[in-house]
């Protein structure tokens, strides 16, 4: 690379009351951080999916290397020298979807509405005071009304604990999402912009044509994705909340109940938004720890956007072992496969010059259960992916001894994130060989 190209220290293209942070660029001399001096910083991010799966369409066969992916996992094929399937992990607590949800990433069984710090919130106190946001907590549903034994079901929103009584709510919003991440809110400004409406890549274009004459080609090039990435976020938010009118309207209107401002309707856009605003997050160094609720641990929602699927998700999860139900059940399960399978995908295609996005993060994607019917919580549905810089063995699939607890992982990828610990909030009794 020759010298004279290069910007030092440039990590910013900035706007009328905007600061976008720049991928990585070669031609660009970055700050080192204190997790990878000199390179990427390393990510945590953690991926919840509801209600569980079924297990003998989860279940992978063969160990270590030498395995095969299941019909639930087999879209995660391109990625498969990337994750690591880990089977024999239990999950504490009896009382079903809101407990086993609460415990996802603290390890410990809630009581009542009391739980325990998250390994999501313990890193973010690590590393969070080197971004712009200590942490993003991501999902798709609002907190829903009632109780589950001694527990609110409001409470299954989330698998992110600040402290044993403080649970952090996702954002659901993916427009407000997008604004806590790269616009400023309180400036005289950002005030005036956002009356406009204008767009943040709009904000920062002349800024980066300037950045663009100094840098090599492949630079050039890698900045023109990028921004087009950030649009194409931003205009699917706009086409989403603001629909185009359309060439033809049915002359009869059903009875409709209007959704409340700002969430897409469309269950797949919706999540995919999510997906795309958190890889955006850590692309740019605005996190080094994320959280998404693919949905609510008690989710009900509807998949009948997919073929041969009728049921609401929590209905179908309660399956009975009948044919038409397990049918469904996979079916969505496979489809929050695919999903996460793009996202990892994207990761790895993000160069950062010492690996992949992917490369730099360890990811922990998962159910709080087993199998819904009959609220089983052995021997999880747990798939790790990335190399966490090294700190992961993937391509591998890893049995653990029976009857694992699931806080054992937890201590592992904690401490492989160069957290101090000794114990996942003292339900942990061991580490696992990853």
């Amino acid at each position: 690379m020759a010298n004279n190209w290069q910007v030092s220290r440039r990590t910013m293209l900035r706007g009328l009351g905007v600061s976008l942070a720049l991928p990585w660029l070669e031609s660009v001399q970055q700050t080192a951080n204190a997790a990878s001096p000199g390179g990427p910083p390393l990510r945590f991010l953690a991926v919840f999916q509801p209600n569980g799966v079924y297990p003998k369409e989860w279940d992978v066969s063969g160990v270590g290397r030498d395995f095969s992916l299941s019909t639930i996992l087999e879209p995660l094929a391109p990625v498969k020298d990337d994750i690591v399937v880990v089977s024999q992990l239990d999950n504490v607590g009896t009382q079903g979807h809101v407990q086993m949800t609460g415990s996802f990433l603290t390890g410990s069984a809630m009581d009542g509405m009391t739980n325990a710090p998250s390994l999501d919130q313990m890193l973010a106190r690590k590393v969070g005071g080197e971004t712009q946001l200590p942490f993003v907590v991501l999902g798709t549903e609002p907190p829903r009304q009632g109780a589950a034994g001694n527990n609110p079901i409001s409470f299954a929103n989330t698998v992110s604990w600040h402290s044993a009584s403080t649970r952090v709510n996702p954002e659901i919003n993916p427009r407000v999402a997008f604004d806590r991440m790269f616009r400023s809110q309180t400036s005289p400004e950002a005030r005036r912009r956002n009356l406009d409406r204008k767009s943040v890549v709009d904000l920062v274009l002349e800024d980066a044509r300037s950045l663009k004459s100094q840098v090599s080609s492949l630079d050039r090039h890698k900045i023109d994705e990028y921004l087009a990435s950030v649009r194409s976020v931003e205009e699917r938010i706009d086409r989403t909340l603001n629909p185009p009118k359309k060439s033809w309207v049915p002359p009869t209107q059903p009875e409709l109940t209007r959704p409340a401002d700002g969430i897409p309707a469309e269950r797949d856009k919706h999540l995919q938004l999510m997906i795309d605003l958190m890889v955006l997050a850590f692309q740019t160094d605005t996190t080094r720890v994320g959280t998404l609720m693919t949905a609510h641990g008690f989710s009900r929602q509807s998949f009948s956007f997919l073929d041969g699927v009728t049921s609401d998700h929590h209905g179908m999860s309660h399956h009975k072992n009948q044919d038409s139900a397990v049918a469904e059940y996979t079916t969505v399960s496979r489809w929050y496969i695919e999903m996460f399978s793009g996202m990892l995908q994207r990761m790895k295609s993000i160069d950062e010059g010492s690996g992949s996005l992917l490369d730099n993060t360890i990811v922990m994607y998962g159910s709080g259960m087993k199998d819904g019917n009959g609220h089983v919580r052995e021997n999880l549905p747990i798939v790790l992916a990335g190399r966490g810089q090294g700190r992961l063995d993937t391509g591998r699939h890893i049995v653990c001894k029976e009857h694992t607890p699931l806080a054992n992982l937890l201590l592992t990828l904690g401490q492989r994130m160069d957290l101090e610990l000794d114990s996942m909030n003292g339900a942990s009794t061991g580490t696992i060989e990853l």
